[in-house]
């Protein structure tokens, strides 16, 4: 059992803070349960206990499908804003600890959150009407 540093919801996930980075890693959340949720999905971070990041974080989405996204870019737009009020900066990066994992770079600005890194196309297409 973990006990959470802060609980809260972003426009879409419910959100929580744990107190280390080892028990973000370690995380095995009840997919079960969170599929029960009324949201999204549920966004797990704690600030990085390492000089090449600011914060981890996993997010969990099965109402999506996916018991754990690799990556996030959703999820950052509200991770970056939370830990601007935090840790009263406005650039970071993140890592998000799924099992392939990922490096994202965040601006927060005025009413805008940037991000940035690489990413991994996994479907390509083209819509007709």
């Amino acid at each position: 059992m973990v006990e959470p540093v802060y609980v809260g919801k972003s426009r879409l996930d419910d959100f929580a803070e744990v107190p280390s980075e080892e028990m973000v890693r370690k995380l095995t959340p009840d997919i079960g349960l969170i599929e029960k949720l009324p949201v999204r999905g549920v966004i797990v971070t704690s600030r990085s206990q390492t000089r090449d990041f600011d914060f981890i974080s996993r997010f969990f989405s099965p109402a999506q499908g996916l018991a754990e996204d690799y990556v996030t870019g959703s999820a950052h737009c509200s991770l970056g804003p939370y830990w601007k009020n935090k840790l009263h900066q406005t650039d970071f990066i993140a890592y998000q600890a799924s099992e392939r994992g990922g490096i994202v770079k965040i601006k927060v600005l005025d009413g805008k959150v940037l991000l940035s890194g690489k990413a991994v196309t996994i479907l390509k297409g083209n819509l007709s009407v």
